[in-house]
């Protein structure tokens, strides 16, 4: 287990993010000099171009928030919409299967969480590799059945 990593340690999409932040930042810029370029623009409409240049990007930087954060408690999973916290008891099974487009949890309750931080988009390999990692964390950390060692 020596090649576990020191906690806590954060698992992101950083290719993806560096992707859609760099995208939106351009989308914003592009959408707010054609706003003060086009002459014939009120002081309204110009606004409204700036404003909807500001949303894509607050859209497309809340998919850029995405992670997974493992810490000597528990898991935060932070997708999209939301956070979750998860003891590590609660992980069964850590999943990334192929054509899966991010990994997912299977819990004790018997749901199934979507980790969108650890997503084979961009960075398949790394996806794979952090897949694994996290797995083997939690493994390593979930509590057993004693039961089942005698078995």
């Amino acid at each position: 287990m020596s090649d576990l990593p020191t906690l806590p340690v954060t698992f992101r999409p950083g290719r993806t993010r560096a992707v859609l932040l760099t995208a939106g930042v351009a989308i914003f810029v592009v959408i707010s000099v054609v706003a003060l370029l086009l002459e014939q623009l009120g002081p309204g409409e110009r606004l409204s171009f700036i404003v909807t240049g500001g949303l894509i990007f607050w859209v497309l930087a809340q998919l850029a928030r995405v992670r997974v954060v493992a810490d000597d408690s528990g898991v935060t999973v932070v997708n999209i919409a939301g956070k979750r916290r998860l003891d590590w008891a609660e992980i069964v099974q850590v999943n990334l299967r192929p054509g899966d487009p991010w990994v997912f949890l299977n819990l004790s309750d018997g749901t199934s969480l979507p980790a969108l931080g650890i997503q084979p988009g961009i960075a398949r390999e790394r996806a794979i590799a952090d897949a694994r990692t996290l797995r083997a964390l939690v493994e390593a950390r979930s509590v057993r059945d004693p039961e089942q060692d005698q078995g």
